[in-house]
């Protein structure tokens, strides 16, 4: 996926200061945002920081996180086509939730390009490939040599099967001539303890799952999965860098809301919610976790969206998993 970054930067800026006639259009009372994680999951802290930016701002002061866990975020994402088009009711979710579903599913309950309406775009995150502290090295292209060297030690584990993690692990396989295999894990948390026992050599996930893990040495991520090196990541190679820019790619997190929600609305929604993204607190807090701040309009992340969905059509479609 490729973000129009001068663009959606400029649309930050352009946001900080909500006007008194777009404030207006803001829905009243309490706004429930939907997220697809349990509390305390990478999701979930993102969601709140930004819930609570709005807060600080003073326009949308009643805004709860409500938890909607299971199914890779999609039993929130089904929620969301379902509830009323008044504002009142916010999706908060990563594209592992709103690309590969669709992609991956046999009968998915919600299309998020016709059931919801696009609001924002609050920041990009780079895939990683982790590695075990136990292995005697700690760079990838030391990795790749082990793997040719012994092809069962192509298994690593995937924070969720059916996702960008599943699949830039097997795309990456592809690109390097390994047979690497994914092992489904339900998220990181138990990916990362079996990496830090060495009870599996290599692992991948987003950057804001392992990067605190990385910095205090427990395991090592070794390439990333953009065409530049992040702003969490100025240490760590890219796949870009490794020879294959064709290969690079984002993960993004955004608001919706649903479909039929009057554009008004919309817009006021995605100028407070781009203004609280934005904020200098928040913006730090979003950075320290490993996401990259970056905000759009509605209809540019509608695009994105739809982009990224055709982006990873080809690898879903070779690999041939599938979701009943």
């Amino acid at each position: 996926m490729s973000l129009p970054r001068r663009s959606l930067l400029r649309a930050g800026g352009a946001v900080l200061a909500a006007p008194a006639i777009a404030r207006a259009a803001l829905p009243q009372g309490v706004v429930r945002v939907l997220v697809g994680f349990p509390p305390g999951g990478g999701t979930d802290v993102m969601g709140r920081v930004i819930a609570e930016a709005l807060r600080r701002r003073g326009a949308l002061r009643n805004v709860v996180i409500e938890n909607r866990a299971g199914a890779s975020g999609t039993v929130a994402c089904e929620a969301l086509k379902y509830a009323p088009p008044d504002g009142t009711t916010l999706l908060f979710a990563p594209s592992a939730s709103t690309v590969q579903p669709v992609l991956t599913f046999r009968r998915l309950p919600f299309d998020p390009r016709t059931d919801f309406a696009p609001v924002t775009l609050t920041g990009t995150v780079q895939t990683c490939w982790v590695l075990s502290p136990n292995l005697p090295f700690g760079r990838f292209e030391e990795y790749v040599a082990w793997v040719k060297a012994d092809a069962r030690r192509g298994s690593f584990g995937s924070t969720a099967l059916g996702s960008s993690t599943h699949f830039f692990g097997l795309q990456l396989g592809g690109a390097f001539g390994l047979a690497l295999e994914p092992v489904g894990y339900r998220g990181a948390a138990p990916v990362i303890a079996d990496l830090s026992a060495g009870h599996i050599a290599a692992g991948c996930g987003g950057v804001s799952d392992f990067l605190t893990f990385h910095r205090d040495g427990k395991l090592r991520i070794v390439l990333t999965s953009g065409p530049r090196r992040g702003a969490t990541t100025p240490d760590i190679p890219t796949i870009a860098e490794l020879g294959h820019p064709d290969q690079a790619s984002f993960g993004f997190y955004a608001f919706y809301a649903p479909a039929g929600t009057p554009a008004p609305m919309v817009a006021a929604l995605r100028d407070e919610l781009a203004a609280a993204t934005m904020e200098a607190e928040a913006k730090a807090q979003l950075l320290a976790i490993g996401l990259e701040p970056e905000v759009s309009t509605p209809a540019e992340l509608g695009r994105i969206l739809a982009e990224d969905i055709e982006r990873w059509r080809p690898v879903v479609e070779k690999s041939g998993f599938r979701v009943d």
